[in-house]
């Protein structure tokens, strides 16, 4: 017996095979890491990059001995770069207009509310760290159902850690942005500055590098890169 399965393709595995997806037949059983060897030998531009590739299934972390399910949406990709149950404010959206900061405070803000604290990354011009380089402009990418999913993980993780913390809000811009524009807003509010609302916010954005999947191609005077980061999910993740 076989397998059908669609296989969804981002950020450099898209340009590898050159498709935003296909579909596949597997052998009944087949395991992830058959499939691995299956699409390296049907395309051989995506061999070089399957050993750093994360997979998931149906939306969810896979690894190389999970048994591929039947009819899976099965998703290919490189490293990145459930809601509350308490009825706390959670906002967690993949956006491709610009982010409305204005919007975002009052959204979290509670009648017990006394602090608000906003990270907002911003696309530099101007890269000095390591091998400096001017950007013209990035362009970021989202696999949107799963990353949303794992962005509510990441606030219920916040919760877990910091119980004080109110609202939460993880937005994403997804798109072509020019240097100076925000691409991303993690905000947490809670009743007094003092109680962890710093350290949480750090720690969402620190954990959407990780485990969301969203990607970013910098384009400058030098070419073109998808800028990929080495952090790989654990199972659970």
């Amino acid at each position: 017996m076989s397998n059908i399965v669609k296989i969804l393709f981002f950020a450099t595995m898209k340009e590898a095979v050159g498709l935003k997806g296909i579909v596949v037949e597997l052998p009944d059983e087949a395991r992830v890491i058959d499939m691995k060897q299956t699409l390296s030998e049907q395309y051989p531009g995506l061999a070089k990059a399957m050993g750093s590739a994360l997979v998931s299934i149906n939306r969810e972390f896979a690894f190389d001995d999970d048994i591929v399910p039947k009819e899976a949406e099965i998703a290919i990709f490189p490293p990145v770069s459930g809601g509350s149950t308490r009825n706390l404010p959670t906002i967690c959206r993949i956006v491709e207009s610009e982010i409305d900061f204005n919007q975002i405070v009052p959204s979290i803000t509670l009648p017990t509310t006394g602090a608000v604290v906003i990270f907002s990354g911003t696309v530099r011009a101007v890269t000095s760290r390591g091998d400096a380089r001017i950007t013209g402009y990035l362009e970021y990418e989202a696999y949107q159902p799963m990353a949303e999913v794992k962005m509510h993980q990441i606030a219920e993780e916040i919760r877990g850690r910091w119980p004080v913390v109110e609202g939460i809000a993880l937005i994403q811009r997804v798109g072509v942005m020019d240097p100076g524009t925000p691409t991303v807003a993690i905000a947490c509010s809670a009743a007094h500055r003092d109680t962890g609302v710093f350290e949480a916010a750090h720690y969402g954005i620190d954990r959407l590098k990780e485990i969301v999947p969203v990607w970013k191609k910098e384009v400058g005077p030098g070419g073109e890169e998808w800028i990929e980061g080495s952090y790989v999910p654990k199972a659970g993740e």
